[in-house]
């Protein structure tokens, strides 16, 4: 084995470590759509759901059906029919769907089984159960037009899938429930899941979806300046629903975000919106730090927020501690009344708690982040990250490559967040006739 090696996996696996700790016994309900599966993924979704339910996470799995409901129809010469965004399910396209999700689950129980020698899945035992833990009613008649067959989740059997995820099982949910005089009904993955979600009070949930999250301009093209935004506070995922009109196909923007938005509302806490195109998306999304998707998060009493001129006081307060012992270059009331805009804090009942500063140097496509700050009563309970992660936010809005830190004690923490060392040299201009030569700030860039 290579010290090249070496010296890469270790400092990796020791990066998955905390979120390997963070995640054990921990609930995800995975809404993973048809389309994934007639895309040919199911193989190595699989095998990342193995090893992720491996780590201690406990999984609930829906799939979706719709391209395969849409086949069957059309092998019978009958046309699918939507309206609101949902599907019209007459007696035939009821005939499809529970072929269509007979078939389904067969596959993805065989998915599971796979544990040839050499894969992901060798010595893998995952025990896939599926049941009636839905109970459905109609969705009736809606502006005129009957859905027929089509229902919505009345109730979620949380006791008995409870009892499932206990025995080590993985727990499948196919988008179909039953009235409790036995009729069968048609449902949407995306409300299964948040309902399920919402019921079972998930850590997280996540939909494997067409879409490859949503963009800091929703509506613009893709582009190197118009990234996805990865991590959404529920606030602004619900003004930004309010500005879309009513979603009606999985590619809109507002189709996936909505049920996130219901579910961080009702008490889920981070809501995700992956692609499946691309290979391994649930393992970046999760164990890695910047993720790749949307995350809908809700902030709950803790607000996340830039700063206003009524929070200079609480600034000085809190950094005053770190300026002292020297972690923090001193700054006087005068200086972040000046740059108050550039300040983002996080504000836990109106307490400030942590706070971070952007200038950028749009010459050079850059930005400092400074006063970086965290209360030790909340340190390790990730914090910082949020902070860092708005940072990234705000400086990707103003079209900047990178930003970069100058540090003498806490290099490590940014390092393991994807900054790299360089030389003072690198700073812009204007930044290098302010650097300290005495202190000898270590200076780290993170790309954007």
């Amino acid at each position: 084995m290579s010290a090249v090696f070496n010296f890469t996996f270790v400092p990796w696996f020791r990066s998955v470590a905390p979120y390997i700790h963070k995640f054990r016994n921990q609930t995800f309900v995975i809404g993973l759509t048809g389309e994934a599966i007639a895309a040919g993924k199911l193989h190595n979704i699989a095998q990342d759901l193995a090893l992720i339910q491996a780590m201690g996470v406990r999984i609930v799995l829906v799939h979706g059906f719709r391209p395969q409901v849409n086949e069957q129809l059309a092998a019978k010469g009958h046309a699918a029919k939507y309206s609101h965004g949902i599907r019209i399910t007459d007696s035939v396209a009821l005939d499809c769907a529970q072929e269509a999700a007979g078939q389904l689950r067969y596959e993805i129980e065989a998915a599971f089984s796979q544990g040839l020698p050499n894969t992901p899945m060798a010595g893998a035992t995952v025990r896939v159960i599926s049941g009636n833990f839905l109970t459905a009613r109609p969705v009736g008649i809606v502006d005129g037009v009957d859905f027929q067959h089509s229902g919505l989740v009345r109730k979620v059997d949380v006791a008995g899938i409870q009892r499932t995820l206990d025995m080590g099982a993985l727990v499948l949910l196919s988008p179909f429930g039953f009235s409790p005089t036995g009729e069968a009904f048609n449902l949407s993955m995306e409300e299964v899941a948040t309902s399920v979600a919402i019921e079972m009070r998930a850590d997280k949930l996540i939909f494997l979806s067409e879409v490859q999250g949503i963009r800091m301009l929703p509506g613009e093209p893709e582009s190197e300046e118009n990234p996805i935004d990865t991590e959404l506070p529920l606030a602004a995922a619900q003004a930004l629903l309010a500005t879309l009109p009513t979603a009606q196909t999985p590619t809109d923007t507002g189709f996936y975000l909505q049920h996130c938005v219901k579910a961080c509302k009702a008490g889920v806490e981070r809501s995700h919106i992956l692609p499946f195109a691309v290979d391994g998306s649930l393992l970046l999304e999760v164990y890695v730090h910047d993720g790749i998707g949307t995350m809908v998060i809700d902030e709950k009493l803790e607000e996340l927020r830039e700063a206003t001129i009524d929070d200079v006081g609480g600034i000085l307060q809190l950094i005053e501690p770190f300026e002292n012992d020297g972690t923090l270059v001193k700054r006087d009331r005068t200086e972040i009344e000046r740059d108050i805009a550039a300040y983002t804090i996080i504000d836990h009942d109106g307490v400030i708690f942590g706070c971070a500063a952007l200038y950028p140097y749009p010459e050079s496509k850059t930005a400092e982040m400074a006063a970086v700050t965290v209360s030790p009563q909340s340190q390790g309970t990730g914090d910082g990250e949020k902070l860092l992660k708005r940072i990234e936010q705000r400086a990707r809005l103003l079209g900047l490559d990178s930003i970069f830190v100058l540090t003498t004690r806490t290099m490590h923490w940014f390092i393991k967040r994807g900054f790299q060392p360089v030389d003072p040299d690198w700073l812009p201009d204007a930044r290098k006739r302010k650097y300290n030569w005495d202190r000898r700030s270590q200076v780290l860039v993170k790309k954007l």
